[in-house]
């Protein structure tokens, strides 16, 4: 028995390892037209994902697997030229077989020469044969089939094939230009005689996105340290008491705990998720999204965030209290008492209602880093944030034996609630600068920002030291290595910050620093050289800038147009003054020399701003197709991006040519350099 198993887990692993190539490759065939009548250059493309290998075609007597392509034979046609390579491949003195070898690593491309001799339409069918190696082994070769639909008029439907059968990313049918932004996949291309070449146009339903795991991680970060301040830590060995008075039997005990855990989580997460669902089907996304972007980049939210968080930090040092009012956790309290799953739920809620003066701006936070991205990110949030705040409440329930090796409380919940207070201050001016730049007020250019921050972070490091005390401080006598490094840590940040003052570009704050443009003095610099130096009559050019030296535009039709004329791609840059994401790539991608180079050499450029509040004239107003007046030049531009391209988080960038075409797949937050180069110089080559 226990040898057909291992026979049967063998031929498992034979059939599994037979079917991967197809996997590893994707073809695709365009189909171009050479300047003869009747007379068409076949391309094959193969997309290799890492680590493989194809090789070239060869041949190789006693060697390798070569690529090699098989076409139908029939009368419709002529072949002219035979098969050849589109890029030259990589060649290596191979010491297993003794000879030079040529093979392709990540990317592939074959051309055949045919004359169409029928004057009816038929298929060509062509068969390639190829093996996939990598440094330690090969698969076994490999057959893929295409169908090319040619027509003997002189017409010819231009489609591109993938591999796998309704794929999301490739069409199999012709679709008319002005259908292709409600389409969802890509269009399939008609070229005709004498024509323009033809246009590859991409999806646009969901860009690359960068990595959500950055608002994971800070929510969970956040949830423990909610745990830690003194309206919180305090209640565990209260809670964990109350569950082992609450039942006799273990297990029921138990049960309560994670009971408990679970009503906090749905406490902090179902309205959120409530209010997010009745805005979505009171009018749809677009309205839930407005709601979130209103939030997010208008002043009033803005400066009130602003003034809490300080009204917060000051209740962090000592001023004042802030409590939830005392009758409603009174009620809640009484209720708790009564046990069963009702007491539980009641338990729950005084908790959340007790802490709320800690964890209040915490949650406030969350939710207002959470609204750059979709519209279920702020739920996201807040589910990860009170899982991370429940989690220690239920698992010392349940094992109440750790209770013991907890720390007591004491001065040191105070020290936590201190330094969340300088947090919360530096927090609060975040909020005020995005007002500012919205609104271009210039209260809050990018040395008084970063002025603040330093004052800020240094107290907070003299604290460490011990040198500050505040109301309710215990004396400190001497400090432990714990204080000292992180004294040392905040200090070091300190470090870190100053030479921004006089320029220094500060990357690793880039999403939460205005922009470096809002500076007025850097070393070295007599000139605007780190800048844009945008189209002297680019409008709105003068409030609105580029970021490290790339020269462009901030309108689209004007941009568009202008790219026309230049004959060259049109690179959209969709951003926004409130964006965190967007000031990481410029910091950290776009400032890039060899992507400044490509972008203002091959590329007109066009920034989007989406949640910019300048007023435009009435003559420049847009009406919705639901009757709705948009005035302001965010909105406008919101609307184009949602309604033409798609767009559902900043950043996100498309490359376009004349005709509106995409013409390479559309990328959002992503920190891989030479992934953006590959984007850019992708567009440049589709570019006809």
């Amino acid at each position: 028995m226990k040898r057909i198993y291992l026979l049967f887990v063998a031929l498992v692993c034979v059939l599994a390892v037979s079917a991967q190539p197809g996997n590893f490759v994707k073809w695709s065939y365009t189909v171009n037209e050479t300047g003869n009548d009747n007379i068409y250059n076949i391309i094959f493309d193969a997309v290799i994902d890492s680590p493989w290998h194809m090789y070239d075609l060869g041949p190789y007597e006693d060697g390798p697997n070569a690529t090699a392509f098989e076409f139908e034979k029939n009368d419709n046609y002529r072949l002219t030229d035979g098969i050849r390579h589109n890029i030259e491949p990589k060649k290596i003195n191979d010491p297993i077989f003794m000879m030079e070898l040529g093979y392709f690593a990540s990317k592939a491309s074959f051309v055949q020469t045919v004359e169409v001799l029928s004057q009816d339409d038929f298929i060509l069918t062509v068969t390639v044969e190829y093996q996939l190696c990598d440094d330690q082994s090969c698969l076994m070769p490999t057959e893929y089939e295409f169908e090319i639909p040619l027509k003997g008029t002189g017409k010819t439907v231009d489609v591109v094939e993938n591999e796998e059968d309704n794929s999301e990313d490739f069409a199999e049918a012709v679709i008319p230009a002005d259908e292709k932004k409600n389409s969802g996949s890509v269009v399939a291309r008609v070229s005709e005689p004498n024509s323009e070449p033809e246009i590859t146009v991409y999806d646009t339903g969901e860009a690359l996105k960068g990595s959500f795991w950055t608002l994971i991680i800070s929510a969970i970060l956040w949830g423990f340290a909610a745990l830690l301040t003194p309206c919180v830590f305090p209640m565990v060995p209260m809670t964990v008491s109350y569950f082992l008075k609450y039942s006799e039997k273990k297990n029921r005990g138990k049960f309560g705990a994670i009971l408990y855990g679970i009503f906090i989580v749905a406490l902090y997460t179902i309205p959120i998720g409530a209010i997010i669902l009745i805005t979505y089907f009171a009018g749809g996304k677009t309205v839930t999204a407005d709601i979130f972007n209103w939030l997010a980049t208008h002043w009033l939210p803005n400066v009130l965030f602003f003034i809490i968080f300080l009204l917060f930090a000051a209740s962090f040092f000592g001023a004042f209290e802030l409590r939830m009012p005392g009758k409603l956790i009174n009620k809640s309290d009484s209720k708790a008492d009564r046990g069963g799953v009702g007491g539980i739920f009641f338990m729950a809620l005084t908790l959340v209602l007790v802490s709320f003066s800690c964890t209040g701006p915490i949650v406030g936070s969350i939710l207002i880093s959470a609204t750059q991205g979709e519209i279920w990110e702020p739920v996201l949030a807040m589910f990860v944030f009170s899982a991370a705040f429940a989690l220690p409440f239920s698992l010392l329930a349940v094992f109440p034996s750790f209770i013991g090796k907890l720390p007591k409380s004491g001065g040191w919940l105070n020290s936590v609630k201190i330094v969340l207070g300088f947090i919360e201050i530096a927090l609060a001016f975040k909020f005020l600068s995005v007002a500012d730049q919205t609104y271009h007020w210039g209260l809050l250019d990018r040395e008084i920002y970063l002025s603040i921050w330093i004052t800020v972070f240094a107290l907070l490091g003299f604290y460490f030291l011990g040198k500050l005390r505040f109301a309710h401080d215990s004396e400190v006598k001497h400090i432990g290595v714990f204080r000292l490094t992180l004294s040392i840590i905040t200090f070091s940040f300190v470090v870190y910050m100053v030479p921004g003052l006089w320029g220094a570009p500060l990357k690793g704050l880039s999403g939460y620093l205005p922009p470096i443009h809002t500076q007025d003095f850097r070393i070295g610099s007599n000139t605007q050289a780190s800048e844009s130096t945008v189209m002297m009559s680019a409008k709105y050019s003068d409030f609105l800038s580029l970021p490290a030296g790339i020269n462009g535009f901030f309108d689209y039709e004007e941009a568009l147009e202008y790219s026309r004329k230049v004959k060259k791609p049109l690179f959209i840059d969709f951003t926004g003054h409130g964006c965190v994401n967007c000031r990481e790539m410029e910091a950290k991608v776009l400032s890039d020399q060899r992507i400044i180079n490509l972008l203002n050499e091959e590329f007109v450029v066009v920034a989007i701003y989406t949640d910019d509040r300048k007023e435009l004239p009435q003559k420049e107003w847009v009406t919705t197709e639901e009757g709705k007046i948009l005035k302001t030049l965010g909105k406008v531009n919101s609307h184009l991006a949602n309604n033409k391209y798609g767009v559902g988080a900043l950043p996100y960038y498309v490359i376009i040519d004349g005709s509106e075409n995409i013409i390479a797949p559309p990328m959002g937050y992503n920190l891989s350099i030479p992934a953006f180069i590959e984007f850019l110089e992708s567009g440049k080559k589709n570019y006809k």
